[in-house]
């Protein structure tokens, strides 16, 4: 019997799931949870279990605990130790102005309070010689206030501990009595930079409670679940699991399951990974420790999920296409995701390795309104799952995706396959408000149906203007991609965004709307590592360099046979940050015989010039280390001429202010080698694609539909 793996994205509005065993995959959606998202996690899994006789393999999850964590500013009470006279890095920062011309522009508050920051003396230096040995006695002092302070969580970030960490180790060491997460600079983010590395582990140390305490409560709900089971009480399942949230514990002080292995107790055979934001995925307990690292979890499933269905249909250039509930994330991808260590988040810098990925707050569940001036605003804040669009039934605001529906371009059909009505009078209601408040402003009347294109009209453009950033604002013509689109609410305003980029060809994948669920499915377990190294390229030791490598790639060996992958099934790849002399900031290459040359090249690309006469350094040295995991195999079909698709029915649409009629098409009636023209609407039960008239859309052998003009 194949076994069953599931796949699970956690978004604002809908939890989406899909079961995968062999080539056969079912995916659902159900809303979210946002006081308790371990709750619609549970209640997916229990519909699952219900219809089967064995529990999952595996099940991995992408999640936004740790991304909600830090943008509400809800971590945990977090202290930090660090080098006598450094306690205000966090607060100066890089001292750049991101808005040049206004002067009064305020800052986010530190994630870690003056009080809270403590300096020990102690230095090392550059060379990681000993110039000032650790005080003890000073430490001992730290440490009791810290306990005094009630303190949840430490990170720890001592100046050039990526070159010896020694003084780390002893700090650790003390702090280990106060039974609190302790994140350790050297361990997080071995490289210089003494901001970056400072902000990384504090955002870390911040977020390792809440990470681990939700972690241990989903594990104890999932090992409470039985299959065959109807119903479980869930909310029982997971107040016996909330203990752990005041135990202070992480989850690396607990071993995990290593994935593929099997205990001798059945209820505990499940293994649960974590999807991070470089693409790959971690065990619980390593994800647990090191939250910094989840921060963009499932976007990312998302575009490793677009990746691989689009590889599959040989298309290899894409810009990805995310529009969610809340929010929508897009990445340009030649060939591969690429990886930045130069990301910002709530403002803050996060210097691990994350899918390059850009967000705007633009989603189905988007709020319109009319701001002071009379201008029409949509975004960021969402209505979310709850209390959701006012068609939801339950919400007042007006969002997108009531827009949508009053213009007709849901084909007269509800949300997921029907098992979710829309209330249109209650959109139309709402939407009346708002027409009424942009008639007081415009001096005109203004229809609700008008209103309804204006929302949409704006979302678009908060939506390209997203686009543009990826592609054209760093030098990458957007009409040599394809434009990939997935999410619940993508497809409705895919073909507009390409038509405003001159985008030739769309693809919405099977199931858009679960695509990133499947994305954590379809992604390899990824561990990234480094070491700073700061040499001349041509003063450098290749010797000395070759055994770094080969240091990082011991350290990669043992983690990933404690994540449990043989060395048969491992894959390590090397690279180097290398920058000229003089510059502040580094290109990520490969470590090949003619990586000089190609640094060069890669300058010229990304900034438009090269100087091959300027000395060059090599900055860090990293390591990609991947285990290869068994994945769901995506299903071709055979070409053939299929007869004419069946229209299921004709929808009042409006695509202008006039209404027309549209024929609506299942996708589920669509076989490959099918083919349309616009307008059209395709619906099906994880998303809807508006196609206009002027595209025309042929289903390939991987079920994708392709539009084109």
């Amino acid at each position: 019997m194949e076994p069953i793996r599931i796949g699970i994205d956690t978004g604002g509005t809908f939890t989406d799931f899909v079961v995968a065993r062999g080539h056969r995959r079912n995916a659902f959606k159900i809303p979210s949870t946002p006081h308790h998202p371990a709750a619609a996690i549970l209640a997916g899994l229990s519909r699952i279990l219900a219809e089967s006789s064995v529990l999952p393999s595996e099940i991995v999850h992408g999640t936004t605990v740790a991304t909600n964590a830090l943008l509400e500013r809800k971590g945990a009470r977090t202290a930090l130790i660090t080098t006598a006279g450094f306690e205000d890095v966090l607060e100066i920062g890089r001292q750049a102005r991101p808005e040049i011309y206004n002067f009064f522009v305020t800052r986010a508050a530190p994630l870690i309070a003056r009080q809270l920051r403590f300096g020990v003396t102690e230095r090392i230096a550059p060379d990681a010689t000993i110039l000032t040995p650790l005080d003890a006695q000073q430490l001992e002092t730290i440490v009791a206030q810290i306990a005094d302070s009630k303190a949840e969580s430490v990170a720890v970030c001592l100046l050039f501990s990526f070159a010896n960490p020694t003084h780390e180790q002893q700090v650790a060491k003390a702090l280990e009595r106060l039974k609190i997460p302790i994140s350790l600079s050297h361990k997080i983010l071995p490289e210089y930079r003494e901001y970056e590395r400072t902000a990384t582990v504090a955002i870390n140390a911040y977020l390792v409670p809440k990470m681990s305490g939700y972690l241990h409560s989903l594990q104890s709900g999932v090992q409470s679940l039985e299959p065959g089971v109807e119903s479980q009480k869930i909310d029982a399942s997971l107040n016996a699991s909330a203990s752990t949230l005041v135990t202070r514990k992480t989850a690396s002080d607990k071993k995990a399951t290593p994935a593929g292995r099997r205990t001798t107790d059945s209820r505990r055979q499940t293994s649960l990974r974590v999807m991070q934001s470089n693409g790959g995925s971690v065990s619980a307990a390593v994800a647990a420790s090191e939250p910094v690292r989840a921060i963009l979890s499932g976007p990312a499933g998302g575009v490793v999920g677009a990746l691989r269905v689009c590889d599959a249909a040989g298309i290899p250039n894409i810009i990805t296409f995310d529009m969610g509930g809340t929010s929508t994330d897009v990445a340009l991808c030649s060939g591969a995701a690429k990886t930045t260590n130069e990301a910002t988040i709530a403002g803050l810098p996060v210097a691990v390795p994350i899918i390059d990925i850009h967000t705007v707050g633009a989603g189905g569940g988007s709020i319109a309104r009319v701001d002071e001036a009379g201008a029409l605003r949509v975004g960021p804040e969402s209505a979310g799952a709850d209390p959701g669009p006012a068609c939801y039934g339950r919400g007042e605001a007006v969002t997108v995706t009531d827009a949508n529906l009053l213009l007709g371009r849901f084909g007269g059909g509800g949300l997921l396959g029907g098992e979710m009505n829309l209330e249109v009078e209650r959109a139309r209601f709402f939407m009346a408000k708002l027409a009424a408040e942009m008639s007081r402003f415009s001096n005109t009347t203004v229809s609700v149906e008008q209103a309804a294109l204006g929302v949409v009209k704006v979302a678009n453009a908060n939506m390209e203007r997203a686009l543009r950033v990826v592609s054209v604002e760093r030098g990458q013509d957007p009409r040599l991609f394809a434009l990939v689109s997935f999410g619940g609410a993508g497809g409705l305003h895919v073909c507009d965004l390409a038509e405003a980029l001159r985008i030739s060809r769309v693809v919405v994948p099977r199931s858009p709307g679960t695509l990133s669920a499947l994305g954590v499915l379809l992604g390899d377990v990824v561990k990234d590592y480094s070491r700073t190294v700061m040499v001349k390229t041509a003063l450098m030791n290749r010797r000395k360099l070759e055994r770094e490598f080969v240091a990082l790639e011991r350290e990669a060996h043992k983690d990933l046979i404690t994540e449990g992958f043989t060395k048969e099934r491992q894959k390590l790849a090397r690279s180097v940050a290398m920058r000229y002399v003089g510059q502040s900031f580094e290109i990520e290459l490969a470590w090949q015989e003619n990586f000089e040359q190609k640094f060069h090249a890669l300058h010229q690309e990304r900034y438009g010039y090269a100087d091959a006469s300027r000395q060059t350094e090599i900055v860090s040295l990293r390591l990609k280390a991947t285990g290869v995991t068994d994945k769901p195999r995506l299903r071709r079909s055979a070409l053939r001429q299929p007869a004419a698709p069946q229209v299921a029915s004709i929808a009042r649409v409006f695509l202008t202010e006039r209404a027309s009629r549209v024929p609506v098409y299942r996708r589920d009636d669509l076989s490959t080698g099918a083919q349309f023209s616009g307008p059209a609407i395709v619906t099906e039960y994880s998303s809807t694609t508006l196609i206009p008239a002027h595209r025309t859309v042929e289903v390939d052998a991987w079920l994708n539909l392709i539009i084109t003009q």
